[in-house]
């Protein structure tokens, strides 16, 4: 999960000379001098130290280095962060069982990407989807392109709302940028929609980046633009490690861990009130709560096909998820009740 942490003293000093570079000018600390001298540290911790080690151990795999414990780094990172980075890419099929490059991994290295979003291109390159997903993924790789001004906030949370695929964050985003070229890309459409335009301008680039990389291995972009199903499915061919069963109405369990996640607020899946029995989702966000960001349904089957490592299904699974399910329906009615609320309308 993504975490705020305090600055170091060193990146609080360079940032002070910002006050006076060009001109004279004043520093406000927003902290005491005893936080600064006795809580902060003296200097950051490098960041290959402290940051997820997937890319480089895939690029040291591709330039042939066999030992990464052995490996002579300028600041050697933690032994479990390696272990840790040579085991998810192995989840991703990217290492055999021998931590040497398989054909997927070698294929990875080629696209200037956290390997997951890697993964799930490959994988819409094989499901036929390759186009959708490659839009996917360069929304993922930008800042978020929806803004709340002050003073419009309801203006702006009904423009999101009139992107939103009910089971996918995911989709959204591509309903996002289609609806974006479909107005020709233009900046005034943004404004009205309350979308950042270099945000989505950013995104185009990325998509042309990896647009290329992919005409280069000769691959095709004809989607399936009604198949929605295909599509969620290479997501969660990237992120089925990171699933989550329902608890309970915006409120999940990570399938692995048990730890509890909640939806955003601001999620399609949240706006709909739908209850999904699995979600896989991009990344956890820790605020009050921890928050699952951009998240996608997903169907328990799937799971057990790309993560077979993780999970199975059982023969009475789909009688456990109906049960499940409709307990979860009972206690948000009773939520409901309690709270002099109308009952929600029936789901399907």
């Amino acid at each position: 999960a993504l975490q705020v942490l305090p600055v170091s003293q060193a990146a609080a000093n360079q940032r002070s000379g910002r006050a006076g570079r060009t001109g004279p000018g004043v520093c406000y600390r927003l902290y005491t001098e005893s936080a600064f001298r006795n809580e902060l540290l003296q200097s950051a911790m490098p960041e290959i130290q402290r940051t997820n080690l997937s890319n480089v151990v895939l690029l040291l795999k591709s330039l042939n280095v066999g030992d990464l414990l052995g490996f002579d780094f300028m600041d050697p990172p933690p032994e479990d962060n390696l272990l840790n980075a040579m085991y998810s890419l192995w989840v991703l099929g990217a290492l055999d069982d021998h931590a040497n490059l398989t054909q997927t991994g070698k294929k990875m290295v080629e696209f200037p990407l956290d390997p997951p979003l890697s993964k799930m291109l490959l994988f819409g390159e094989a499901s036929g989807c390759a186009g959708e997903i490659l839009t996917i993924v360069s929304m993922l790789s930008v800042p978020p392109v929806f803004f709340r001004p002050a003073g419009r906030e309801d203006d702006a949370d009904q423009a999101r709302e009139r992107f939103f695929v009910p089971e996918s964050d995911h989709l959204t985003l591509l309903n996002v940028y289609t609806q974006w070229r479909q107005n020709q890309f233009r900046g005034e459409w943004c404004n009205r929609q309350f979308l950042h335009v270099k945000a989505l301008r950013k995104a185009r680039e990325v998509r042309q980046q990896l647009l290329e990389i992919m005409e280069q291995r000769n691959v095709s972009l004809d989607g399936r633009r009604n198949d929605d199903d295909v599509v969620r499915k290479a997501i969660c061919s990237a992120y089925f490690s990171h699933a989550a069963r329902l608890k309970s109405l915006g409120e999940y369990q990570n399938a692995r861990s048990g730890v509890e996640a909640h939806l955003h607020p601001t999620s399609a899946l949240y706006a709909s009130n739908a209850l999904h029995d699995y979600v896989v989702y991009h990344e956890l966000v820790m605020t009050k709560k921890e928050y699952m960001q951009c998240v996608t349904a997903v169907e328990p089957e799937w799971l057990a096909e790309l993560g077979p490592m993780f999970f199975s299904i059982r023969s009475t699974d789909r009688a456990d998820r109906l049960r499940f399910a409709q307990a979860a329906r009972e206690r948000e009615a009773q939520k409901r009740k309690e709270a002099g609320e109308a009952p929600a309308a029936p789901l399907g």
